[in-house]
Parts: C-alpha cells; sequence; structure tokens
C-alpha cells in the first residue's frame, strides 16, 4: 500500500506555492509565498529588482516543465500607497508587463473569495498598486461569493491614430496606437489575411509578431511620464463579432508570440479611448467585445480625463474569474531544467 508523500522538500530546495485562475480563459498564477523580499519604494522599482535579481523564477514558474509558452503570472507584494491592500507585478514568457487586466479581474475575485483580503458587503472595492499605476476594483458579490469583478483603468489614452505601417509579407496597413496601462497597435484581423478563430491562432501569433516588429521599428513609443512604460506590448487584430448583440472581436498577440484567450483588459481600456476619440463611445456607454473563445468583458468609459497632454478616459471593464487550484512548486538545485525551457 502506498504511503503519504513527504510534503517537505529537502534543505536546499526552494518551495513556491501558487494559486492558479483564469480570466475568460486566460491564465493567472498567483505566487503566495516562497519568494525573497522585494524591495523598493514604487512597484516599477520593484519589477526592476524582480527583473535583475530573480528573473530564474519568473521563468521557473512559467516555462515548462512547470508552466507553458502561454502562462502569465502575477507576484503579490506589500501596497506602495498609504490606502493600497496590495501591490502586484506582473510576469509572463518574455518578462514583464506594465498592467494587466484580466490579472485585475482574477486577482479580485481570487483575493476576496479566499478571505486573503478581508473585505464585507456585496460590492468591496480594492485598491491594488500595479507598474502603471493605482488601479481601484470591485468585487460584486451574490451569496457570499464573487460573480463579477470589475475595475477602474488607469488614464487611457490614444498616442497614434490612422498611421500606415510596413509589415512584411503584408505590405502597408492601417494601425491605431493606444494606450491602456500598455501600448499596443490595434488593426483590424482582415488587413492581414486571419480571422479571429482559435484554428487561426498560428497564424495570428505569426502576423502579431511581424506587426509589432514593424511598428516597434517604424514609430518612436513613449509614454508622457514613465520611461519603463514606453514600448510597445502586443498587437491586437479587430473584427466583427460572433454574436451580433456584440460590439466586436478582438485577439492580443503580446509578448513573445502569447495569445491572450481573454478580451485583453488593458486593450479594451485602449479600445476605449480610440472609440471615444473616433466619437463612437460617449461617456457612461459601454461595449460588450468578445475573446478568441468568444468569452466577453464589457468596457464602458467611467471619465473624461487630461493625461500628460494627451485627451484620455478612466475606463471600468468587468469580467469574471475562477480559481483552477492551488500548486506547490519545488526546485531542486540538481535539476537541469530548473530554470525551465520555453518552445514557441
Amino acid at each position: 500500500m502506498l504511503k503519504p508523500p513527504n510534503r517537505q522538500p529537502p534543505t536546499g530546495w526552494r518551495r513556491i506555492e501558487t494559486l492558479d485562475a483564469h480570466t475568460c480563459g486566460e491564465p493567472l498564477r498567483i505566487v503566495l509565498s516562497g519568494l525573497p523580499a522585494i524591495p523598493g519604494k514604487t512597484i516599477l522599482e520593484k519589477r526592476r529588482y524582480v527583473k535583475e535579481h530573480l528573473d530564474h523564477l519568473r521563468t521557473g514558474l512559467m516555462f515548462e516543465p512547470r508552466g507553458h509558452a502561454d502562462m502569465y503570472g502575477a507576484i503579490l507584494t506589500e501596497p506602495v500607497s498609504n490606502d493600497g491592500d496590495c501591490g502586484v507585478i506582473f510576469m509572463h514568457n518574455e518578462g514583464y508587463s506594465t498592467m494587466c487586466g484580466h490579472g485585475i479581474i482574477a486577482l479580485t475575485c481570487a483575493l476576496l473569495d479566499t478571505g486573503m483580503v478581508d473585505k464585507t458587503g456585496d460590492a468591496p472595492e480594492l485598491r491594488i498598486d500595479s507598474p502603471a499605476g493605482r488601479v481601484t476594483a470591485t468585487g460584486h458579490r451574490r451569496g457570499g461569493r464573487v460573480t463579477k469583478a470589475s475595475f477602474h483603468n488607469v488614464p487611457s489614452f490614444v498616442f497614434a491614430r490612422d498611421c500606415q505601417v510596413d509589415v512584411p509579407e503584408v505590405g502597408r496597413i492601417p494601425v491605431d496606437i493606444a494606450f491602456g496601462g500598455a501600448f499596443y497597435a490595434f488593426c483590424p484581423a482582415a488587413s492581414v489575411g486571419a480571422t479571429i478563430v482559435p484554428e487561426e491562432h498560428d497564424r495570428l501569433i505569426h502576423f502579431g509578431k511581424l506587426v509589432k516588429r514593424a511598428v516597434m521599428a517604424q514609430i518612436a513609443i513613449r509614454h508622457p511620464f514613465e520611461e519603463d512604460l514606453g514600448f510597445l506590448y502586443g498587437t491586437i487584430f479587430t473584427g466583427p463579432p460572433a454574436d451580433p448583440r456584440h460590439h466586436s472581436r478582438n485577439v492580443c498577440i503580446f509578448a513573445e508570440g502569447e495569445v491572450d484567450r481573454s478580451p485583453t483588459g488593458t486593450g479594451v481600456s485602449a479600445r476605449a479611448a480610440l472609440h471615444h476619440s473616433k466619437g463612437e463611445l460617449a461617456p457612461g456607454n459601454s461595449v460588450v467585445i468578445e475573446s478568441i473563445l468568444s468569452t466577453t468583458m464589457t468596457v464602458r468609459v467611467a471619465e473624461v480625463v487630461e493625461f500628460g497632454g494627451y485627451p484620455a478616459v478612466i475606463p471600468e471593464v468587468s469580467g469574471m474569474a475562477y480559481i483552477t487550484g492551488r500548486n506547490e512548486f519545488h526546485f531542486d538545485p540538481d535539476d537541469p531544467l530548473i530554470n525551465g525551457f520555453i518552445f514557441r
């Protein structure tokens, strides 16, 4: 008869505990314990420290054999503001993102439903310090459980509209660039001869990377305040919805060819800024946007503001996340693949 396994790893092994969830199909691996202290007075400083000193733990958790090429993660930190509930650093197959909408939704559901943050009421708020700034999220409870999460994102704005970019294998295509916590290049999927369906994910990855590289080579992107935020995070292809009740459909190809299974919270935030700038989305109005899986997020223009010289909006994004499990990962110092590997 088998005996229960010895759950304590040997001396010298690192043990990291995580809570896993998904938002609209997009994974989030939340690191609960096992990392050393992360110094820094701001989340950007903490993010920089992790990148310079702890990147082997990112690859160990995101890459195979513990993860996969499309894994996404979050490191919880203490807040850096006086009234914050927590801080967060987001990570993926290429490095570290500046904001993550699906991650905020998953964190809201997970932190409230597990009691990691103790808040009462039917609509408790979480104040989360992200690399891009303060994000305020709300867990909408029914029967004591979060059934929807929403958040007010950082100011989102259009950086450049109606650009023409030369893309290898495609030619010249129209591109808009907007910020919703990260910078994205937006173009119709039809402009590269693609359709936003799961069966075409390899083509979407291929063309998404080509568009991203072309935009980076031809257009200099700058954030009005933070140099660390001034880079193109991904390509978002747009198209018609599968459900005629919805506004549209999109898919984000980000980092090193990751496919966002969700509609992309920061992406729909940037789209809110784009549609508002075109007179297509008035303050207080909302649209429902589908993902490549036909899961949905809703985005509303909550407020119109000015940000660093740009007309901007404060988007409210809502969606739902689900906890999928809890893990305890061991890092054997004798394992030649301790830091992970990736195929893409």
